[in-house]
């Protein structure tokens, strides 16, 4: 029996008792501790647990060690020679922004996140972000929501240029090499810190020049004064202690505790059924169910739920750069079931507002019969710098878990309507727009191109489509309008070469994104293909596969449909055989197996 449990768990306000529950009945019945048992959690992020092997938490130091045990402070003054090693816990992200929107922090350093966007309450979190007299941000993306408040901007790293260890969560220590070499002046955030740290007067403290010094000093601290016949403290890898450099590059993958009694790793915990505690034996902990804080109501009738998409990581500062990612969800969607949908007036693929007592945003709706009624969901991942009112998190309650600080992203009441815009856009551009005049608008990176989806209220489609055209300069250029359906069509060459294309409508289909993008590939358009731009539908003979649902490998879902029934596919393996598709990451074959079920087939 293996619990497998993730974000719906933990972002909760009794997110710490959840867990606890799934351990308690592990412990009750001796699941645990054995081959193929126990309970797992997929943490929001890579390395979640190695960043709590190093202190990384503010309420907790290093290599497990308790931040109000007195004896685990005296053990880490002593190993380090200070006289000033935290004894409390700090403030976790929720109270530390509200503590900079009092005035308490007055100086503040961010490394590596984006919480305008990522924290709930966004909203507040910008505006205490804007007062902060001095916001320090060391990021590897220079046009990030946090970043454009910064006083101070260091470039750091990022994921392939970086040099250390991550632990997963089986307890697997694990070398991670750079793949390229840094940036620009990008520097390691370790070196980062030391710099600061001597400027500061620590120049002996923070002498290190490698990444595998600081992981010898780690080593050593974890099993610093630590009996590991008495079962003191779980977390210990000081077989490490002495690791020079060269050792530390051919570093193979191993689980901890690493010590002189297992130099080569420990594959199982708890097969003795002892465990770290004064006893010896597990402790079970009694916890009641708790409802979420702020609960429905007449006026937020519907739950949201946040979470990741598929082809897409956190606020999409890396992987939205990656054309191939940006194509099968383009925009901010808001998932809703049929009969919510049907009896709210929201139609495929139109805009919703969507509202909560935080904040509000704009997303296009996707019904999908297999959202749970009554219950919304928003993908996280657009920012200000990709969407104007994409960021889900401006909606989300603050609420959070007493213990743990894990906000409850999972629950926050909201209402959804229609928002009937006057018109809408697709414009895509070889050169970028740095301001758009409409309240509706996201943004994202194509193959050598720029895609726009645009959307007003206040101005007429014909109003909007000539101040967006007015925009561009080209040397040759197409034009349709209907004034009567309120249909506008612009598209600009340098040569035969498609610079840029742009059609507006007031209630029409927009054409097909990937058909468009794929026109700007081509050196030279034919006649026929500028008829085609001009009409806003491919020629018969063109390809056109639709909207993108195998990233890997750029298969498309019309693509699909129709060799589905050509070639009479019964299997997701066979639609593998011909296309590729469901062969390379596999994060497809979920919805292969849907669109193989669906009516479009």
């Amino acid at each position: 029996m293996v619990s497998i449990y993730s974000q719906g768990i933990n972002q909760s306000s009794s997110g710490a008792d959840k867990c606890n529950a799934i351990i308690n009945c592990h412990l009750a019945t001796a699941k645990i501790g054995r081959a193929g048992m126990g309970p797992f959690s997929f943490t929001g992020q890579p390395n979640a647990m190695g960043g709590r092997e190093v202190g990384g938490l503010s309420n907790m130091l290093a290599a497990h060690l308790a931040l109000e045990n007195p004896t685990h402070h005296d053990l880490v003054g002593r190993f380090w020679g200070s006289d000033n090693v935290a004894s409390h816990a700090g403030l976790k992200a929720i109270e530390l922004f509200e503590a900079v929107a009092k005035g308490q922090i007055k100086a503040l350093w961010i490394m590596g996140t984006n919480p305008v966007v990522s924290m709930p309450d966004a909203d507040r979190v910008r505006l205490a972000l804007q007062g902060c007299p001095l916001l320090v941000v060391s990021d590897c993306i220079t046009d990030t929501d946090t970043v454009a408040l910064a006083r101070i901007k260091l470039p750091a790293t990022g994921w392939s240029e970086k040099d250390g260890t991550v632990t997963n969560l089986e307890r697997r220590i694990s070398r991670q090499r750079a793949l390229f070499k840094p940036a620009g002046a990008a520097k390691p955030d370790w070196w980062i810190i030391s710099q600061v740290a001597q400027r500061l007067g620590f120049e002996a403290e923070f002498a290190y020049q490698n990444s595998a010094e600081i992981f010898a000093e780690h080593a050593a601290l974890s099993g610093f004064e630590n009996c590991p016949d008495q079962q003191w403290r779980d977390f210990d890898i000081s077989g490490f202690a002495a690791i020079d450099a060269e050792a530390y590059d051919n570093l193979q993958p191993v689980q901890w505790p690493v010590t002189a009694q297992a130099p080569d790793g420990t594959q199982r915990l708890f097969a003795d059924y002892r465990f770290y505690t004064a006893s010896g034996k597990a402790q079970l902990i009694a916890v009641e169910a708790r409802p979420p804080v702020n609960p429905l109501s007449d006026a937020y009738p519907f739950t949201l739920n946040s979470g990741r998409i598929r082809d897409q990581w956190h606020t999409m500062t890396r992987s939205g750069l990656a054309h191939k990612l940006n194509s099968h969800k383009p925009e901010p969607q808001v998932e809703i079931h049929p009969e919510d949908a049907a009896r709210l007036g929201l139609s495929q693929n139109s805009l919703a507002k969507l509202e909560s007592r935080w904040g509000w945003m704009l997303a296009r709706v996707d019904i999908q019969a297999g959202q749970q009624p009554g219950s919304l969901f928003v993908p996280m991942h657009w920012t200000a710098a990709s969407s104007s009112r994409g960021r889900v998190g401006a909606l989300v309650n603050p609420v959070a878990d007493p213990l743990s600080g894990q906000p409850e992203s999972k629950q926050t009441p909201v209402r959804i309507s229609v928002w009937p815009n006057q018109w809408q856009a697709l414009l895509i551009s070889r050169q970028a727009l740095d301001e758009l005049e409409c309240e509706y608008w996201v943004k994202n990176k194509g193959n050598g191109v720029w895609r726009y989806f645009l959307a007003g209220q206040q101005q007429s489609a014909e109003t909007a489509a000539w101040q967006l055209r007015n925009h561009f300069q080209s040397e040759h250029d197409l034009h349709y309008h209907d004034s009567a359906r309120g249909d506008f069509r612009f598209a600009g060459l340098t040569g035969q070469r498609l610079d840029f294309c742009l059609f507006v409508t007031c209630g029409g289909d927009l054409p097909e994104l990937n058909w468009l993008s794929g026109l700007f590939a081509e050196q030279q358009l034919s006649r026929q293909q500028r008829l085609n731009l001009l009409s806003g539908r491919p020629a018969k003979d063109d390809v056109d596969c639709g909207r993108t649902v195998c990233a890997c490998f750029n298969v498309g879902e019309k693509t699909l449909c129709e060799r589905i029934k050509a070639f009479d596919i019964a299997t997701v393996a066979e639609i593998g055989e011909r296309l590729g598709a469901g062969t390379g990451c596999g994060s497809c074959i979920p919805e292969l197996k849907k669109l193989m079920a669906s009516e479009s087939v």
